[in-house]
């Protein structure tokens, strides 16, 4: 009876263990919190674009797209001593789906992380199709 308790609490632990982010202590170089993520047109949308400081990190582009509309905002970075979070606002946008995007760009002008997140621009029925 207490091997079956045993193997059964080993087995409860190693199904834990498994759930667990191997990276659960290493931040996302950037994450994305747009809000809000259902909203009426024309609709104002505020991106909060958080980064991990490093040396490497030189702009921040973030982009709302829905296929039919665009619009998209960069600001350079100062390496580690860049604000950790960054505001962008985008405003009047049109009914659609938009994928909103978080790029954090090296000093190699490569792409070092990408954030996304889906965000719901509802026709508000005055007019706005």
């Amino acid at each position: 009876m207490v091997t079956s308790m045993r193997r059964t609490a080993f087995v409860g632990i190693l199904i834990l263990a498994g759930a667990l982010p191997l990276d659960a202590g290493t931040p996302d170089p950037v994450s994305l919190k747009a809000t809000p993520a259902v909203a009426f047109a024309p609709a104002t949308l505020v991106v909060r674009a958080t980064i991990t400081a490093d040396a490497h990190n030189r702009a921040i582009e973030v982009s709302a797209d829905s296929g039919d509309f665009f619009r998209s905002s960069a600001i350079e970075l100062e390496g580690e001593h860049a604000p950790r979070t960054n505001v962008f606002e985008f405003r009047s946008l049109p009914p659609g789906t938009y994928e909103v995007r978080a790029r954090l760009i090296g000093d190699d002008g490569r792409q070092r992380a990408l954030a996304r997140q889906e965000v719901s621009v509802i026709a508000s029925g005055a007019g706005d199709r």
